[in-house]
């Protein structure tokens, strides 16, 4: 039977749960394990495929087509694994699943109840990741101890560790070591009670990782006194987890302090052999004086970073292939259509337009796909960023003045993007979406075929909105390339334009299968095409 790790937060969120749990896949698998991670989420939600990126961050789509947690991309490029629906449970889904059961009367009359019916159910999402072929299950429980939302998880852990017995499972609890400059000195008390809170609830940590920031020090007094007071065996059980200059470092860190070690002693694991020498090299050149390239990411949410984490994190693995590092900033497409594309972008030596929903910003990404296409900008459209690019193009140099995508402009007379299946667009938002993995075939003697090195590719999805097929022989006529197509479903899935050093479009998104040390190919061509362009004369 697999081993389980529990890897809850306290004190504050955005403490980094996420990146400590794939770090620590990662350094399991260095030792030979066999990992998988899931994580628990206590929000209602059945997913967040509804939610807003600017609030919850990034949708990320697994290849069978779950929309989950960003945390799941973090957990995809640190262990190199693909995921499936499986990776991801919220409180919304729970709920869905016992409703269901109940009205087909399978709990035969039976008063509902959270204790047992709703921990029964999250016990069942936890052994299901247990596999013959796993070693050790990494489960993350979103939020933070005290949430209202996630007692019920915690519950549902305490129950299962019950089951599980002594020296099957770890329980982690990633807290905020405060510094406060008036005193001089960290603060220990936070911890301190959060762990109270967790221990009232029936959960006893066995490490405590603490987050600091980048050049505080946590003493051994410190860690003594935090295990004195949470009850550790040893101090060597408190870890400290200073803010790094790059996430890719936080394994080197936690490794240097014996987290792998110690988890795998716990747990009666074989320590293995651990060889980090590659992922040290790649966290070396990160942090070594690389020259900059200057991206942009032309967006609609821009309030909060990690609505497009996939995105920036592609940009950097594919800069790094380079020995660059990327300067990157993220631009609302919205000022775009209150001031010149020039004044905005010019200092940019290429620009990604991502994905979206809505027709906010929607002119400002058009206009930037007009200023890449005319001054020769190195331009990477996705998902939406190649809708917006094909509606610039038929405008511009078609001369299609009111085309549009139906999305937008639902009585447009030149819908040029459209939905697949109008009939099927119902309540249930999900429905009418592309989502997951879906094949491609790259036509020769194209720069999509050449940057892939191969005919036939398989990419994630996540849209609701087609190329036109009534329109591409127009398209192909006036100089667009369709250089990619679904042949099931006879699918644009990529365009470019021939007279351009690089202005690649997909309706997928490749971001999501990029990974530090394999960048994904169409990052890789469009960030070598912008260091290029370092070179050349600014745009007058």
């Amino acid at each position: 039977m697999s081993k389980y790790i529990f890897v809850t937060g306290g004190v504050v969120s955005s403490l980094g749960k996420g990146i400590c749990a794939a770090s620590l896949g990662r350094l399991l698998i260095e030792r030979g394990l066999r990992v998988t991670i899931q994580k628990l989420d206590p929000y209602i939600n059945v997913d967040p495929g509804t939610m807003n990126p600017a609030q919850h961050g990034e949708v990320f789509v697994t290849q069978d087509g779950c929309e989950t947690d960003l945390d799941i991309g973090h957990y995809e490029r640190f262990l190199d694994v693909d995921f499936d629906h499986n990776c991801n449970y919220t409180s919304g889904k729970i709920y869905s699943s016992i409703i269901a059961k109940e009205r087909r009367g399978e709990f035969l009359g039976a008063t509902i109840q959270v204790v047992p019916h709703v921990t029964s159910e999250i016990k069942n999402c936890m052994k299901s990741a247990s596999r013959e072929d796993i070693d050790v299950v990494i489960i993350e429980i979103g939020g933070t101890v005290g949430d209202i939302e996630g007692l019920a998880f915690l519950e549902a852990i305490r129950q299962f560790e019950r089951e599980l017995k002594v020296g099957n499972y770890l329980h982690i609890h990633c807290t905020l070591v405060p510094y406060l400059e008036s005193a001089g000195e960290v603060k220990t008390k936070p911890t301190q009670h959060s762990v109270k809170e967790l221990t009232s609830l029936g959960l006893n940590p066995d490490i405590i990782v603490c987050r600091t920031g980048k050049n505080i020090e946590l003493s051994d007094h410190n860690k003594r006194k935090i295990a004195m007071f949470c009850n550790l065996d040893e101090p060597e059980c408190v870890i400290h987890n200073p803010d790094c200059s790059s996430i890719y470092e936080v394994p080197l860190v936690l490794n240097r302090q014996g987290l792998d070690h110690i988890v795998c002693q716990k747990l009666g694991l074989p320590l293995g052999n651990i060889n980090l020498s590659n992922w040290k090299n790649m966290v070396d050149t990160i942090n070594s004086d690389l020259p900059t390239v200057n991206i942009a990411i032309v967006g609609k949410y821009t309030e909060v970073p990690d609505s497009y984490i996939s995105v920036t994190e592609a940009i950097k693995h594919a800069a790094l292939k380079n020995r660059y590092k990327a300067h990157i900033d993220i631009i609302s497409s919205e000022d775009l259509e209150v001031m010149p594309a020039k004044d905005i972008l010019k200092n940019y030596n290429g620009i990604v337009v991502p994905g979206g929903f809505g027709s906010r910003g929607i002119e400002g990404k058009i206009l930037t796909a007009k200023y890449c296409r005319e001054n020769k900008v190195p331009y990477l459209g996705l998902c939406l960023g190649m809708q917006v690019a094909v509606i610039e193009f038929a405008r511009d140099v078609m001369g299609l003045k009111d085309a549009n995508s139906t999305e937008f402009d639902p009585n447009t007379a030149n819908p040029v993007i459209h939905i697949m299946n109008e009939q099927k667009f119902i309540q249930d938002k999900g429905a009418t979406m592309r989502l997951g993995n879906y094949k491609c075939h790259l036509l020769d003697g194209t720069l999509a075929r050449r940057l892939y090195g191969m005919p036939n590719i398989i990419e994630r999805h996540r849209h609701r909105y087609e190329f036109n097929n009534n329109y591409a022989d127009s398209f192909v006529k006036n100089g667009l390339t369709i250089s990619g197509i679904n042949d099931d479903k006879n699918l644009v899935e990529i365009i470019e334009y021939k007279d351009h050093p690089f202005f690649v479009a997909s309706q997928f998104h490749p971001e999501f299968k990029s990974r530090p040390y394999k960048p994904h190919p169409l990052f890789v061509g469009f960030v070598t095409q912008a260091i290029g362009n370092i070179k050349k004369t600014k745009i007058n």
